[in-house]
């Protein structure tokens, strides 16, 4: 099992700049400090889900376990209660929560949410460059990042999760997929996507595993899609 305490490697006071992309195509839903102010209220993010949040998240968590020891790491900070959620699973565990974001402001409004004796890490860092050491966590958690990034991000960010994820843990992606051919969403969702979430589609148009570099170890792969197909759940087991 990975040690859950903090070792010199892993770096994280680290700062990173702000990508680009993020700055052009979410600078009014995660940059400014009142898109924070907007955008964190539950049932906005629930509304914006098709009312599929709180069971996307309870998904989520319930593949990651009711008590989880050892070292978990959420990768991108999530409006909503998901991380709070999260918290008391690890902290039923005796484990460490550590959550990365490339956003300052994002990490504070997280804080925030928290209970004030909360331990959970908060660092500033890209997903696609961690500085963190290999296989340093027992489970790593993305849930709706993957569909906001380009897909060089979104590779390296898959890779970069695979690397600090011990062998033997998992990995547990929530986002968008394509919805089935009878779905009324499948439709009318594309022209409002490719306007808001310009690289939302990569997910329509390809398989997950596609995004993976194919010399990475993986044990399995499995996937599951929720509301006619709109969003999957998938766990990668490294």
């Amino acid at each position: 099992m990975a040690d859950s305490k903090p070792s010199a490697a892993d770096h994280y006071e680290a700062q990173s700049e702000i990508p680009a992309y993020l700055e052009k195509v979410y600078w009014w839903t995660y940059v400014r400090p009142w898109a924070i102010r907007v955008f964190e209220r539950q049932w906005l993010v629930n509304a914006i889900l098709f009312g599929n949040f709180t069971r996307l998240r309870d998904r989520a968590l319930e593949l990651l376990g009711p008590r989880l020891p050892g070292a978990t790491l959420q990768i991108a900070c999530v409006y909503g209660d998901l991380t709070n959620l999260l918290y008391e699973r690890v902290r039923a565990g005796e484990g460490q929560l550590d959550v990365v974001d490339v956003l300052p402001g994002q990490i504070e409004n997280m804080r925030r949410k928290l209970p004030a004796d909360a331990v959970v890490r908060g660092r500033i860092m890209d997903s696609s460059a961690l500085k963190i050491s290999d296989e340093r966590y027992d489970r790593v958690l993305l849930f709706f990042l993957l569909h906001e990034q380009p897909e060089d991000w979104r590779q390296r960010t898959l890779a970069e999760a695979l690397r600090v994820v011990r062998p033997g843990g998992q990995v547990v992606v929530v986002d968008y997929a394509r919805p089935k051919w009878w779905h009324p969403l499948r439709y009318l969702l594309p022209p409002g996507l490719a306007l808001l979430e310009p690289f939302a589609l990569d997910l329509w148009r390809s398989d997950l595993k596609s995004f993976l570099n194919p010399s990475t170890p993986i044990r399995s792969l499995t996937r599951e899609t929720v509301f006619g197909g709109l969003y999957q759940v998938v766990v990668i087991e490294r």
